[in-house]
């Protein structure tokens, strides 16, 4: 008992404390303050009001005071006002001030848009604004928006506020003036402010539009449209809409003339706009349609993005207009539209919303690409299972040759930058050489076959999608498997037998014995080698985005066209000879970019991380496992005789795994999230999958015979 009466005068206390912490504050009032001072005011009391959320029970500390929702403090504010009319006067009049002298424009319409027309230019104002803070004496209203809800949960409170609320504030805002005499009078003019409020915002709405229809008639968007006749476009419209209703709004200002505060025409003129909006909006689809078809540009799609922007936000002002011209209703859309651009001015200053809506188009571009390159390496049935372990093995191939003259290069004891670069050289010649002659290298299929099934997720809310994404799955674990062990199968035995031979042969071994050693070493499971093994399969995806992003810069640009009908190469080749060598570039450009980046990338990025002291080897498994063949060869029996070989054969599995997780795993988040989607179903999915591996669980090994699969289901 006596711990619920000292609870009670404890939470009495404080709350009496935090009474005094507001009353202190409406007491300081002043509306004959510089505009720094009245805005530093406001932003105190806003902060009193959202200060630390909802504490209850438990989770307040003894020391601390209670802290209530932003709903109850509003209340106990206005309250006090009500019962203090000597703070009344001071407060409104202060209220009204800073609305008077503070620039509204510039919230309406550029809160959450940014001012550049370009990517670059609207990430650097972004990572500007983020380390320079804002200051008070700004006459934007944003600006001190951004200082009065620093955080974007406020827009959620705002957005909820209870329509008592809402009107007590509009009863504020719409106090009276000081008389003559020095003494605030009592009466209310609630259609002043709103009438201003109302020039604002048309005022507002007719910069939107002039910038939208501005926007829609430049070249990057014209362009890319199928109307060809500038004066049948709906940007081309919009201004003379917008001038219509300006020109109704002006006539039938008296609300007298309408019950409503709305008449006839002017409710057309408004339709009239909501429509060309509309159809603004399918005119950027189409543009969206025609960049995904013909390759994407960043700074398109940042147009776009913030077109569709302005779009909703002209929406939402016709909306708070109407609203007002209608006045009696003229509450919830206000306090709604506020909560809007709180959110939107907030999500102005945040770096990762810029790129992520930006970039998604692009993202989606370069996984549609990997897509298509991920056909090529899933294997349904067994001609195409037994053609890829042969192509993998012709992959182990070549690697056995790139293994040993890596081992040259290293010999060599360049500079680490130098031999880096030659390291480099080396792995990309060997990966375009695969890449011309048709072999597969197993690590680089995952970030190619990911964004597939991120396609096929799309179907599985039908039983055919389900069980082509089951098969898929099947298929990708079983060709993953064949074409590691093709390279495996083919890099190990060809390295120890080149170098038993040149032993044999001559009497050297093609690396020393320390080296052997050293090597099998630095494989060891109980080392880095597993974190290694992680990283180098981050660049494996890395490659992959590069290759999609030369694909889709070769024609965004129109390569293909541009070498076709280049008047030299004709020249020097014929008609015929330049467009075969335009269809080779399209073919190959991203399997070239692809190659070319993962090898130098393999060779230069540990030099360059080593050099900032940040020690770091390439652990790729075909490459260590044609180097533990080589150290095999050398060291003979004598391997075997310590543990050294054993854990080196761990750390090559372990490498297996890694490499190949960690770069699906990248490449198939970053195509979901290009897709705006998530994975569906997750139980159905597992489920499907886990049936099908329990009825046919060779399948995971080898492709059975359709008709056997048909026998069996």
């Amino acid at each position: 008992m006596f711990t619920s009466i000292a609870e009670f005068w404890r939470k009495w206390r404080d709350a009496l404390h935090t009474g005094r912490q507001i009353d202190a504050l409406l007491a300081h009032a002043d509306p004959r303050a510089d505009l720094a001072a009245r805005n530093e005011w406001l932003v105190e009391v806003s902060h009193w009001l959202h200060r630390g959320g909802i504490v209850t029970g438990d989770t307040a500390q003894p020391d601390q005071p209670p802290k209530y929702p932003p709903h109850v403090r509003l209340r106990y504010l206005l309250q006090l006002l009500d019962r203090n009319p000597e703070w009344k006067a001071p407060v409104t009049l202060t209220l009204q001030g800073i609305v008077r002298d503070m620039d509204a424009m510039a919230l309406l319409c550029d809160a959450g848009m940014p001012s550049h027309s370009g990517f670059i230019g609207a990430l650097l104002e972004r990572l500007r604004d983020s380390l320079i803070p804002a200051a008070p004496n700004s006459r934007d209203l944003s600006t001190l928006f951004t200082l009065m809800f620093p955080s974007a949960e406020d827009a959620k409170w705002v957005a909820a506020l209870p329509r008592e609320l809402l009107e007590k504030l509009g009863e504020l805002f719409a106090y009276s003036d000081i008389t003559q005499d020095d003494t605030v009078s009592t009466q209310a003019s609630p259609s002043k402010p709103y009438n201003q409020l109302s020039v604002e915002l048309l005022a507002a709405l007719h910069n939107l539009i002039g910038q939208i229809g501005s926007t829609g008639l430049s070249k990057a968007i014209r362009t890319r449209l199928s109307e060809q006749r500038v004066d049948a476009l709906p940007f081309y419209k919009l201004p003379r809409a917008m001038l219509a209703i300006e020109t109704d709004a002006q006539e039938t200002d008296d609300p007298d003339d309408h019950p409503h505060g709305i008449g006839k025409t002017l409710l057309q003129d408004v339709n009239y706009l909501r429509a060309l909006l509309d159809e603004c909006h399918r005119s950027l689809h189409e543009v969206h349609a025609h960049l995904n078809e013909n390759g994407v540009n960043v700074d398109i799609v940042f147009q776009l993005e913030r077109m569709h922007a302005r779009m909703a936000r002209a929406e939402r002002l016709l909306e708070a207009w109407l609203a007002i011209r209608q006045h009696d209703e003229s509450i919830e859309p206000i306090a709604s539209l506020f909560a809007d651009l709180i959110a939107a001015n907030h999500a102005s200053h945040s770096v990762g919303s810029l790129v992520r809506s930006n970039f998604s188009l692009l993202s989606r571009k370069v996984v549609d690409r990997s897509a298509e390159d991920g056909e090529h390496y899933i294997t349904y049935d067994r001609k195409d299972y037994l053609h890829m372990v042969g192509m993998a093995a012709g992959g182990g191939l070549i690697t056995a040759g790139t293994v040993y003259v890596k081992f040259f290069i290293v010999a060599m004891h360049m500079h680490p930058m130098i031999e880096g670069f030659f390291a480099g050289l080396n792995y990309a010649f060997s990966f375009l050489l695969m890449h011309f002659l048709h072999f597969t290298l197993a690590t680089k299929q995952p970030a190619m076959t990911a964004p597939l099934l991120a396609q096929k997720l799309e179907g599985i809310g039908t039983p055919q999608g389900m069980d082509d994404f089951v098969q898929a799955v099947v298929a990708l674990i079983r060709t993953q498997a064949a074409a590691i062990f093709g390279n495996l199968a083919a890099v190990f035995p060809v390295c120890l037998a080149i170098q038993l031979a040149v032993h044999y042969l001559f009497g050297v071994n093609l690396i020393s014995p320390e080296k052997a050693q050293a090597t099998l070493h630095s494989f060891s499971l109980l080392g880095v080698t597993p974190l290694y093994a992680a990283a180098t399969g981050v660049l494996l995806w890395a490659s992959s985005l590069l290759a999609g992003w030369a694909d889709n810069w070769f024609v965004l640009h129109r390569l293909r066209d541009v070498l076709s009908y280049n008047r030299r190469l004709r020249f020097v080749l014929g008609e015929r000879g330049a467009t075969r060598l335009a269809n080779f570039w399209r073919r190959n450009i991203a399997g070239v970019t692809g190659n070319f980046s993962l090898g130098m990338m393999l060779g230069l990025v540990p030099s360059i991380l080593t050099a900032f002291a940040l020690p770091f080897e390439v652990r790729h498994v075909t490459l260590s496992t044609g180097s533990i063949g080589v150290s095999l060869g050398v060291l003979g029996r004598s391997a075997f005789d310590a543990s050294e070989i054993g854990w080196a054969v761990a750390g090559t599995a372990c490498m297996a795994v890694l490499n190949v997780a960690v770069s699906f795993t990248l490449a198939f988040r970053m195509a979901l999230r290009a897709r705006s989607m998530q994975r569906r179903a997750r139980q159905e999915i597992n489920r499907a999958i886990w049936r099908y591996v329990l009825a046919h669980p060779l399948q995971l090994l080898f492709p059975i015979k359709r008709k056997a699969v048909a026998d069996a289901a």
